[in-house]
């Protein structure tokens, strides 16, 4: 918390944002302002309801210092960027960047706000360093509604690779190391991504899909018909990086790419070895690479779900209540900011304390529980608080009920 505390202005909002972080690290069956409120012992949820409103900071500015204190902690070498996307479920129509859209959190079209993210991944551990609210072009046409929820007025329409590329560059400008990026075929079939991280000189492999076009002295041809080419010989057994399960062994096979320009480009095949799917991946690179070296950055880019389920499940990423574009930005950023506190404790400490065969090596999940027991020290609070806070919602909760009942007995029939 050092780390940010000068980007508060007031004493006040520094030591809520204390707070908001603790309450996120807390083992809460459901985190809100609500819920964080009660269990850091505010007798309502005012004070961080206005962190998240009103509180004069700049939740990109802690954004910096988050993605400095990663870069710090996890180490600066074989840093891969991951790109990728996830979805959160909402109801109704006035949250943020909301419409019935694609996400791969419900695997089809749900009523939901989608965001993008740039996970910081090496091999001591990963963490997300940046974020990008996707608003659909249903709010970014309506300046109305944009009004409403409190966007920008100088916000336009951005493409999810758009939102990647604007963060890759932001990262890259603040001076990340990253040696990679890498991301999934929404990224990899981008050309203007592409084109851009190859001005840049960036090394990335990124998947595609099974009908890009590749150029080859053959001619033009879609990813999938070129496999169809590759002799045998060619296909070699590699692992992708260990899994939960052990080793990750795929068949992985390389084709070059024709083309004038600097660098070198590739086709990476993988195919699963029990069920023979496919995958494919376009690879640059400024110098010649091994195919072991992109076969490593190719399965570096599941490290990026990794980090969405330990974000949602640790630190509340996803149970956000807020509607509004500033209150949004806060919440996540701070979300971030606690699981990028589990990700850096868990690499010291397995720095510090080797695992042994009778031990298994600590976990995010495990660091939480024990900061929350041994470190975090809260007296246990009295009856009277628990039952004034049971009395605080079902009041709130009555309160909204007749506005609801007043609102549908004034609505035209």
């Amino acid at each position: 918390m050092g780390r940010i505390a000068s980007r508060f202005r007031r004493v006040e909002p520094r030591r809520h944002a204390r707070e908001f972080v603790l309450g996120l690290l807390a083992g809460l069956p459901r985190k809100n302002c609500w819920t964080l409120a009660e269990h850091v012992g505010h007798t309502s949820p005012d004070r961080l309801q206005h962190l998240l409103a009103r509180a004069k900071w700049d939740a990109d500015e802690v954004r910096d210092d988050l993605r400095d204190f990663v870069g710090d902690h996890l180490g600066a070498d074989g840093v891969v960027l991951v790109v990728d996307e996830t979805g959160d479920l909402k109801k109704g129509t006035h949250t943020v960047g909301v419409q019935r859209q694609y996400t791969g959190t419900a695997g089809r079209i749900e009523n939901s706000q989608v965001a993008v993210y740039l996970v910081y991944s090496t091999p001591r551990g990963h963490a997300a360093v940046d974020r990008e609210l996707y608003v659909p072009r249903s709010w970014t046409d309506d300046p109305d509604r944009c009004h409403a929820a409190g966007i920008p007025d100088t916000h336009t329409f951005a493409t999810k690779p758009q939102l990647a590329a604007r963060m890759i560059e932001r990262a890259l400008d603040a001076g990340i190391p990253a040696g990679w990026v890498t991301g999934d075929e929404v990224y990899g079939d981008n050309a203007r991504l592409r084109d851009t991280l190859e001005e840049r000189g960036q090394n990335c492999v990124l998947a595609v899909s099974c009908r890009h076009h590749i150029t080859t002295p053959a001619g033009k041809i879609r990813a999938d018909a070129l496999v169809k080419r590759i002799p045998k010989r060619a296909w070699q057994k590699l692992s992708a990086g260990a899994g939960a399960k052990g080793q990750r062994y795929y068949d992985w096979a390389l084709a070059a790419i024709l083309d004038e320009r600097p660098g070198h480009r590739h086709l990476l095949v993988r195919r699963n070895r029990r069920t023979g799917e496919l995958a494919y991946y376009r690879c640059y690179s400024t110098t010649l690479t091994t195919l072991q070296t992109l076969v490593k950055i190719a399965g570096r880019r599941w490290t990026v779900e990794e980090t969405f389920q330990s974000s949602k499940g640790l630190a509340g990423l996803d149970e956000h209540q807020v509607r509004r574009w500033t209150s949004w930005h806060r919440w996540v950023t701070l979300a971030m900011l606690a699981h990028a506190f589990l990700a850096a404790v868990t690499a010291l400490e397995r720095d510090q304390h080797q695992t042994t065969s009778e031990l298994s090596p600590l976990t995010r999940n495990e660091i939480q529980h024990l900061f929350t027991t041994l470190v975090v020290i809260h007296a246990m609070h009295d009856m009277p608080h628990r039952l004034r806070w049971s009395q605080w919602r079902r009041r709130h909760q009555a309160r909204a009920r007749m506005a609801h009942y007043r609102r549908q007995e004034t609505q035209p029939t």
